[in-house]
């Protein structure tokens, strides 16, 4: 290999990139959104872009939850709640979080100079995990409904915690009403 020969670049790569940074800039924009309901269609963007990059792992099955159940069914509820609620009136609203904005700017920089560190620590070990079989519907069955796992009972607790919340949002857009 001569010095100034580059080495391949594989697709996998290239699509990784390209799908990696648009999860990051769709995420950044959903953040800055000041309207709810373009929020959302931005975070329904980030989904898409994490479910490809599900795909580039071989996890086929965790990619196609991830579009079914939260860019789909997920992102409907979301958008429901915000017209119960009717947040897509941003004349309605009043920002009192405005001046905490500077201080999360910060937090959120601090917070990625830490990650930043960690990741490129030259002090971090690689970890060999064997990776067969993760994102298939039998790996997923196992972590997730297996009783001696530690994740049955959060997984039951979110969907009771979703339940909750979609009540509460239909007790404060009938409250609005009367």
């Amino acid at each position: 290999m001569s010095p100034l020969s580059f080495p391949a670049v594989s697709f996998e790569l290239v699509f990784f990139l390209i799908f990696a940074a648009g999860a990051v800039a769709t995420g950044v924009a959903m953040v800055l959104q000041s309207n709810p309901v373009r929020s959302a269609l931005f975070l329904v963007l980030n989904l898409f872009c994490v479910a490809v990059l599900y795909l580039l792992l071989n996890a086929w099955f965790l990619a196609t939850v991830q579009v079914l159940v939260y860019a789909g069914a997920i992102m409907v509820l979301f958008l429901f709640v915000i017209m119960l609620l009717n947040l897509g009136a941003p004349d309605r609203t009043v920002d009192r979080l405005k001046p905490q904005q500077p201080i999360a700017v910060l937090a959120g920089l601090v917070l990625a100079l830490i990650i930043g560190g960690i990741v490129l620590s030259p002090l971090r070990t690689p970890v060999v995990t064997e990776n067969e079989g993760i994102g298939t519907v039998e790996s997923v069955g196992k972590n997730l409904y297996d009783p001696a796992q530690p994740w049955l009972f959060p997984f039951e607790a979110t969907s009771i915690l979703l339940l909750i919340a979609v009540i509460g949002s239909v007790v404060l857009a009938k409250r609005r009403l009367d």
